[in-house]
Protein backbone atom coordinates (compact mmCIF):
# COMPACT_ATOMS: atom_id res chain seq x y z
CA UNK A 1 0.00 0.00 0.00
CA UNK A 2 1.06 3.36 -1.08
CA UNK A 3 2.67 5.33 2.28
CA UNK A 4 0.25 8.92 2.50
CA UNK A 5 1.07 11.84 1.01
CA UNK A 6 3.21 14.27 3.66
CA UNK A 7 1.16 17.46 3.77
CA UNK A 8 3.16 19.11 6.73
CA UNK A 9 6.32 18.67 5.26
CA UNK A 10 5.03 20.14 1.52
CA UNK A 11 3.59 23.25 3.72
CA UNK A 12 6.53 24.04 5.31
CA UNK A 13 8.22 23.70 2.32
CA UNK A 14 6.15 25.76 0.28
CA UNK A 15 5.80 28.20 3.09
CA UNK A 16 9.84 28.58 3.37
CA UNK A 17 9.99 29.14 -0.50
CA UNK A 18 7.40 31.75 -1.18
CA UNK A 19 7.90 34.43 1.68
CA UNK A 20 4.22 36.27 2.81
CA UNK A 21 2.36 32.84 1.61
CA UNK A 22 -0.68 32.60 3.11
CA UNK A 23 -2.33 29.22 4.12
CA UNK A 24 -5.57 27.47 4.39
CA UNK A 25 -8.79 29.12 4.10
CA UNK A 26 -9.44 33.76 4.51
CA UNK A 27 -13.41 33.19 5.10
CA UNK A 28 -14.48 36.84 6.44
CA UNK A 29 -15.63 36.63 10.28
CA UNK A 30 -15.49 40.18 10.68
CA UNK A 31 -18.62 41.98 8.60
CA UNK A 32 -19.84 45.74 8.75
CA UNK A 33 -23.80 46.64 7.85
CA UNK A 34 -24.63 48.58 5.31
CA UNK A 35 -27.35 50.12 7.34
CA UNK A 36 -30.31 48.78 5.77
CA UNK A 37 -31.06 45.08 5.79
CA UNK A 38 -32.39 44.13 2.79
CA UNK A 39 -29.31 45.20 0.85
CA UNK A 40 -27.20 43.46 3.69
CA UNK A 41 -29.27 40.26 2.93
CA UNK A 42 -28.70 40.46 -0.87
CA UNK A 43 -24.80 41.01 -0.17
CA UNK A 44 -23.89 38.46 2.46
CA UNK A 45 -27.68 36.30 2.87
CA UNK A 46 -27.68 37.69 6.42
CA UNK A 47 -30.24 40.67 7.69
CA UNK A 48 -27.61 41.67 9.65
CA UNK A 49 -24.25 41.68 8.05
CA UNK A 50 -22.93 43.04 5.03
CA UNK A 51 -19.50 44.17 3.80
CA UNK A 52 -16.25 41.62 5.03
CA UNK A 53 -13.22 42.86 6.39
CA UNK A 54 -10.40 41.11 4.12
CA UNK A 55 -11.98 41.56 1.10
CA UNK A 56 -12.82 44.52 -1.52
CA UNK A 57 -16.21 46.14 -2.00
CA UNK A 58 -17.51 48.56 -4.79
CA UNK A 59 -20.51 50.54 -4.88
CA UNK A 60 -21.00 52.17 -8.16
CA UNK A 61 -23.63 54.70 -8.89
CA UNK A 62 -24.61 58.05 -11.34
CA UNK A 63 -24.06 60.77 -9.06
CA UNK A 64 -26.49 61.58 -6.25
CA UNK A 65 -27.48 57.94 -6.10
CA UNK A 66 -26.42 57.71 -2.34
CA UNK A 67 -23.30 56.09 -2.77
CA UNK A 68 -20.97 58.56 -0.58
CA UNK A 69 -24.51 58.25 1.95
CA UNK A 70 -23.92 54.64 2.56
CA UNK A 71 -20.19 54.54 2.25
CA UNK A 72 -18.68 57.22 4.11
CA UNK A 73 -21.85 57.67 6.29
CA UNK A 74 -23.31 54.62 7.20
CA UNK A 75 -20.87 51.84 6.73
CA UNK A 76 -18.30 54.43 8.37
CA UNK A 77 -20.38 55.01 10.99
CA UNK A 78 -21.17 50.96 12.14
CA UNK A 79 -17.59 50.63 11.41
CA UNK A 80 -16.44 52.57 14.44
CA UNK A 81 -19.57 51.25 16.54
CA UNK A 82 -17.63 47.87 16.00
CA UNK A 83 -13.99 49.73 17.37
CA UNK A 84 -12.86 49.48 13.51
CA UNK A 85 -10.49 52.18 12.35
CA UNK A 86 -11.72 53.56 9.32
CA UNK A 87 -9.05 55.44 6.92
CA UNK A 88 -10.95 57.39 4.93
CA UNK A 89 -9.48 58.73 0.79
CA UNK A 90 -11.55 61.38 -0.52
CA UNK A 91 -10.35 62.24 -4.12
CA UNK A 92 -13.82 64.35 -4.74
CA UNK A 93 -12.82 67.00 -2.30
CA UNK A 94 -16.31 66.67 -1.06
CA UNK A 95 -16.75 64.96 2.34
CA UNK A 96 -16.71 67.54 4.55
CA UNK A 97 -16.44 67.51 8.67
CA UNK A 98 -19.90 68.91 8.82
CA UNK A 99 -21.53 66.48 6.76
CA UNK A 100 -19.86 63.78 8.50
CA UNK A 101 -21.01 64.72 11.68
CA UNK A 102 -24.58 64.97 10.58
CA UNK A 103 -24.27 61.18 9.52
CA UNK A 104 -23.13 60.80 13.00
CA UNK A 105 -19.48 59.95 12.09
CA UNK A 106 -16.56 60.36 14.56
CA UNK A 107 -14.25 62.30 13.00
CA UNK A 108 -11.84 61.93 16.32
CA UNK A 109 -8.49 60.88 15.19
CA UNK A 110 -8.33 57.95 16.80
CA UNK A 111 -11.36 56.80 14.94
CA UNK A 112 -10.91 58.00 12.02
CA UNK A 113 -7.74 59.38 9.39
CA UNK A 114 -9.07 61.44 6.68
CA UNK A 115 -7.04 61.28 3.19
CA UNK A 116 -7.45 63.88 0.30
CA UNK A 117 -5.83 62.00 -2.75
CA UNK A 118 -5.96 62.50 -6.34
CA UNK A 119 -3.71 60.24 -8.02
CA UNK A 120 -4.32 56.35 -8.48
CA UNK A 121 -0.23 55.76 -7.63
CA UNK A 122 -0.81 57.48 -4.62
CA UNK A 123 -3.53 55.32 -2.99
CA UNK A 124 -1.80 52.07 -4.24
CA UNK A 125 1.31 53.17 -2.78
CA UNK A 126 -0.66 54.18 0.70
CA UNK A 127 -2.51 51.19 0.69
CA UNK A 128 0.83 49.03 0.22
CA UNK A 129 2.82 50.53 2.62
CA UNK A 130 0.32 50.51 5.44
CA UNK A 131 -0.28 46.79 4.98
CA UNK A 132 3.70 46.29 5.03
CA UNK A 133 3.50 48.28 8.27
CA UNK A 134 0.73 46.46 9.45
CA UNK A 135 2.03 42.78 8.93
CA UNK A 136 5.18 43.99 10.48
CA UNK A 137 3.98 44.47 13.64
CA UNK A 138 0.80 41.63 13.56
CA UNK A 139 1.58 38.98 11.20
CA UNK A 140 2.50 36.83 14.07
CA UNK A 141 -0.40 37.59 16.63
CA UNK A 142 -3.53 35.66 16.54
CA UNK A 143 -6.24 36.82 14.29
CA UNK A 144 -8.09 38.12 17.23
CA UNK A 145 -5.59 40.36 18.65
CA UNK A 146 -5.19 42.33 15.12
CA UNK A 147 -6.95 45.92 15.04
CA UNK A 148 -9.51 45.94 12.63
CA UNK A 149 -9.38 48.31 10.40
CA UNK A 150 -11.63 49.92 7.03
CA UNK A 151 -10.28 51.80 4.07
CA UNK A 152 -12.80 53.54 2.06
CA UNK A 153 -12.03 55.26 -1.31
CA UNK A 154 -14.59 57.48 -2.26
CA UNK A 155 -14.48 57.47 -5.32
CA UNK A 156 -12.26 55.49 -7.92
CA UNK A 157 -13.79 57.48 -10.74
CA UNK A 158 -11.81 60.71 -9.54
CA UNK A 159 -8.49 58.73 -8.99
CA UNK A 160 -5.98 60.49 -11.62
CA UNK A 161 -2.55 59.29 -13.70
CA UNK A 162 0.40 60.79 -14.07
CA UNK A 163 -0.66 60.99 -17.85
CA UNK A 164 -3.87 62.99 -16.85
CA UNK A 165 -2.00 65.23 -14.80
CA UNK A 166 1.00 66.06 -17.66
CA UNK A 167 -1.79 66.36 -20.25
CA UNK A 168 -3.71 68.68 -18.54
CA UNK A 169 -0.59 70.92 -17.60
CA UNK A 170 0.24 70.93 -21.20
CA UNK A 171 -3.70 71.66 -21.93
CA UNK A 172 -4.34 68.84 -23.41
CA UNK A 173 -7.46 67.27 -22.23
CA UNK A 174 -7.81 64.18 -23.63
CA UNK A 175 -6.85 62.88 -20.59
CA UNK A 176 -5.23 58.61 -19.97
CA UNK A 177 -7.95 56.20 -21.37
CA UNK A 178 -5.92 53.60 -21.59
CA UNK A 179 -3.95 53.41 -18.58
CA UNK A 180 -6.44 54.21 -16.10
CA UNK A 181 -8.54 51.10 -16.12
CA UNK A 182 -5.06 48.93 -16.10
CA UNK A 183 -3.88 51.10 -13.22
CA UNK A 184 -7.40 50.57 -11.70
CA UNK A 185 -7.71 47.02 -12.31
CA UNK A 186 -4.11 46.77 -10.29
CA UNK A 187 -4.80 48.22 -7.47
CA UNK A 188 -7.75 46.49 -6.38
CA UNK A 189 -6.32 43.50 -7.59
CA UNK A 190 -2.58 44.01 -5.64
CA UNK A 191 -5.05 45.14 -2.30
CA UNK A 192 -7.06 41.80 -2.44
CA UNK A 193 -4.05 40.01 -2.10
CA UNK A 194 -2.75 42.16 0.15
CA UNK A 195 -6.05 41.97 2.69
CA UNK A 196 -6.98 38.21 2.80
CA UNK A 197 -5.96 36.63 5.77
CA UNK A 198 -5.67 40.15 7.65
CA UNK A 199 -8.74 42.21 9.70
CA UNK A 200 -8.42 44.77 7.09
CA UNK A 201 -10.97 45.57 4.48
CA UNK A 202 -11.71 48.11 1.46
CA UNK A 203 -14.90 49.92 0.60
CA UNK A 204 -14.81 51.72 -2.66
CA UNK A 205 -17.06 53.96 -5.11
CA UNK A 206 -17.08 54.16 -8.70
CA UNK A 207 -19.13 56.16 -11.10
CA UNK A 208 -21.25 54.71 -13.65
CA UNK A 209 -22.52 55.69 -17.51
CA UNK A 210 -25.82 54.86 -19.95
CA UNK A 211 -25.18 51.73 -21.55
CA UNK A 212 -25.31 52.03 -25.61
CA UNK A 213 -26.41 48.24 -25.83
CA UNK A 214 -30.20 48.09 -26.25
CA UNK A 215 -29.93 44.30 -25.38
CA UNK A 216 -27.76 45.24 -22.17
CA UNK A 217 -29.51 47.85 -20.74
CA UNK A 218 -27.50 47.69 -17.16
CA UNK A 219 -25.64 50.86 -16.76
CA UNK A 220 -21.75 50.21 -17.13
CA UNK A 221 -19.37 50.66 -14.72
CA UNK A 222 -15.87 53.24 -15.10
CA UNK A 223 -12.86 51.88 -15.30
CA UNK A 224 -13.13 48.70 -17.53
CA UNK A 225 -14.27 45.12 -15.94
CA UNK A 226 -10.87 44.33 -14.76
CA UNK A 227 -11.47 45.34 -11.57
CA UNK A 228 -14.71 43.82 -11.17
CA UNK A 229 -13.36 40.90 -11.22
CA UNK A 230 -10.44 41.07 -8.62
CA UNK A 231 -13.82 42.44 -6.05
CA UNK A 232 -15.60 40.35 -3.92
CA UNK A 233 -18.85 42.06 -3.89
CA UNK A 234 -20.53 45.04 -6.83
CA UNK A 235 -23.10 46.75 -6.35
CA UNK A 236 -24.58 49.30 -9.21
CA UNK A 237 -26.91 52.27 -7.72
CA UNK A 238 -29.47 54.10 -9.38
CA UNK A 239 -30.96 57.69 -9.09
CA UNK A 240 -34.86 57.74 -8.63
CA UNK A 241 -36.39 60.47 -7.28
CA UNK A 242 -38.36 60.00 -3.43
CA UNK A 243 -41.95 61.62 -4.25
CA UNK A 244 -43.57 60.59 -1.03
CA UNK A 245 -43.89 62.68 2.33
CA UNK A 246 -42.75 61.63 5.98
CA UNK A 247 -46.18 60.17 6.16
CA UNK A 248 -45.95 58.15 3.01
CA UNK A 249 -47.93 60.25 1.33
CA UNK A 250 -47.45 60.38 -2.48
CA UNK A 251 -46.87 64.11 -3.67
CA UNK A 252 -45.40 66.25 -6.77
CA UNK A 253 -42.07 67.65 -4.19
CA UNK A 254 -39.04 65.75 -4.28
CA UNK A 255 -38.02 64.68 -0.52
CA UNK A 256 -35.36 62.36 -0.97
CA UNK A 257 -33.52 60.35 -3.04
CA UNK A 258 -35.27 56.22 -3.83
CA UNK A 259 -31.73 54.32 -4.39
CA UNK A 260 -32.00 51.46 -6.47
CA UNK A 261 -29.45 48.79 -5.60
CA UNK A 262 -28.41 46.10 -8.07
CA UNK A 263 -25.80 43.35 -6.57
CA UNK A 264 -23.98 42.46 -9.45
CA UNK A 265 -21.32 40.60 -7.78
CA UNK A 266 -21.37 38.88 -4.86
CA UNK A 267 -19.64 35.41 -3.58
CA UNK A 268 -21.98 35.12 -0.26
CA UNK A 269 -25.37 35.00 -1.77
CA UNK A 270 -27.11 35.10 -5.27
CA UNK A 271 -26.58 37.77 -7.61
CA UNK A 272 -28.55 40.03 -9.71
CA UNK A 273 -31.10 40.54 -6.97
CA UNK A 274 -32.16 44.39 -6.49
CA UNK A 275 -34.18 46.38 -3.88
CA UNK A 276 -35.03 50.04 -3.85
CA UNK A 277 -34.31 51.83 -0.42
CA UNK A 278 -35.29 55.61 0.01
CA UNK A 279 -33.23 58.05 1.24
CA UNK A 280 -34.99 61.19 2.72
CA UNK A 281 -33.29 64.36 2.84
CA UNK A 282 -34.33 64.95 6.46
CA UNK A 283 -33.97 61.46 8.35
CA UNK A 284 -31.30 59.52 6.23
CA UNK A 285 -31.87 56.00 5.56
CA UNK A 286 -34.50 53.49 7.44
CA UNK A 287 -32.60 50.48 8.10
CA UNK A 288 -36.11 48.85 7.26
CA UNK A 289 -36.40 50.43 3.52
CA UNK A 290 -37.12 48.10 1.13
CA UNK A 291 -38.04 44.87 3.48
CA UNK A 292 -41.25 45.06 2.99
CA UNK A 293 -41.64 44.39 -0.79
CA UNK A 294 -38.33 42.21 -0.31
CA UNK A 295 -40.72 39.63 2.27
CA UNK A 296 -43.54 40.43 -0.70
CA UNK A 297 -41.05 39.19 -3.12
CA UNK A 298 -40.74 35.93 -1.03
CA UNK A 299 -44.42 35.33 -0.45
CA UNK A 300 -44.38 35.69 3.43
CA UNK A 301 -46.49 39.07 2.99
CA UNK A 302 -49.26 38.16 0.92
CA UNK A 303 -52.01 40.73 -0.29
CA UNK A 304 -55.69 40.56 1.35
CA UNK A 305 -57.85 43.32 0.02
CA UNK A 306 -55.80 46.77 0.67
CA UNK A 307 -53.53 45.04 3.80
CA UNK A 308 -50.22 42.94 3.82
CA UNK A 309 -50.80 39.55 5.96
CA UNK A 310 -48.02 37.31 7.34
CA UNK A 311 -49.13 34.38 9.10
CA UNK A 312 -46.01 32.97 11.54
CA UNK A 313 -44.96 29.26 10.89
CA UNK A 314 -43.91 28.91 14.18
CA UNK A 315 -46.97 30.46 16.19
CA UNK A 316 -49.60 30.79 13.64
CA UNK A 317 -50.11 34.20 14.68
CA UNK A 318 -51.86 36.43 12.25
CA UNK A 319 -50.72 39.70 11.53
CA UNK A 320 -52.15 42.21 9.01
CA UNK A 321 -51.66 45.81 8.42
CA UNK A 322 -51.69 48.65 5.85
CA UNK A 323 -48.22 49.26 3.83
CA UNK A 324 -47.77 51.96 5.60
CA UNK A 325 -47.50 50.48 9.13
CA UNK A 326 -45.78 47.52 7.91
CA UNK A 327 -42.93 49.59 6.60
CA UNK A 328 -42.80 51.47 9.46
CA UNK A 329 -42.36 48.34 11.57
CA UNK A 330 -45.39 48.77 13.71
CA UNK A 331 -45.09 46.53 17.11
CA UNK A 332 -41.68 45.15 15.64
CA UNK A 333 -43.31 43.07 12.78
CA UNK A 334 -40.76 42.92 10.81
CA UNK A 335 -38.14 42.04 13.19
CA UNK A 336 -40.64 38.92 13.71
CA UNK A 337 -40.47 37.76 10.13
CA UNK A 338 -36.69 38.63 10.23
CA UNK A 339 -36.43 36.39 12.99
CA UNK A 340 -38.33 33.16 11.54
CA UNK A 341 -37.26 34.00 8.29
CA UNK A 342 -33.85 33.28 9.45
CA UNK A 343 -34.85 29.92 11.53
CA UNK A 344 -37.07 28.55 8.63
CA UNK A 345 -33.34 28.86 6.27
CA UNK A 346 -31.42 27.43 9.25
CA UNK A 347 -33.98 24.30 9.85
CA UNK A 348 -33.64 23.58 6.13
CA UNK A 349 -30.00 23.79 5.67
CA UNK A 350 -29.84 21.38 9.07
CA UNK A 351 -32.26 19.04 6.85
CA UNK A 352 -30.37 19.09 3.77
CA UNK A 353 -27.50 17.76 5.98
CA UNK A 354 -29.23 15.17 7.42
CA UNK A 355 -30.57 13.94 4.37
CA UNK A 356 -26.78 14.02 3.00
CA UNK A 357 -25.10 12.65 5.82
CA UNK A 358 -28.69 9.50 5.82
CA UNK A 359 -27.37 9.50 2.12
CA UNK A 360 -24.27 8.74 2.64
CA UNK A 361 -24.23 5.85 5.32
CA UNK A 362 -27.01 4.20 3.23
CA UNK A 363 -24.25 4.04 0.59
CA UNK A 364 -21.33 3.06 2.72
CA UNK A 365 -23.69 -0.07 3.75
CA UNK A 366 -24.94 -1.08 0.66
CA UNK A 367 -21.22 -1.25 -0.50
CA UNK A 368 -20.14 -3.19 2.58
Amino acid sequence: MARPFDVSKFRKSITKAVPGLSVGFNDPDTWISTGNYTLNKLISDDFHKGIPLGKVTVLAGESGAGKSYIAAGNVVKLAQEQGIFVVLIDSENALDEKWLHALDVDTAEDKLLKLNMSMIDDVARTVSDFMKDYKAEYAEKEKEERPKVLFVVDSLGMLLTPTDVDQFQKGDMKGDMGRKPKALTSLVRNTVNMLGQYNVGMLCTNHTYASQDMFDPDDKISGGQGFIYASSIVIAMRKLKLKVDADGNKTSQVFGIRAACKVMKTRYSKPFESVQVEIPYETGMSPYSGLTEFFEAKGLLKKSGNSLEYISPETGEVIKMFRKPWNANKDGALDIIMSEYDNDVADAEEEIIDDIEETTTEAVNESE
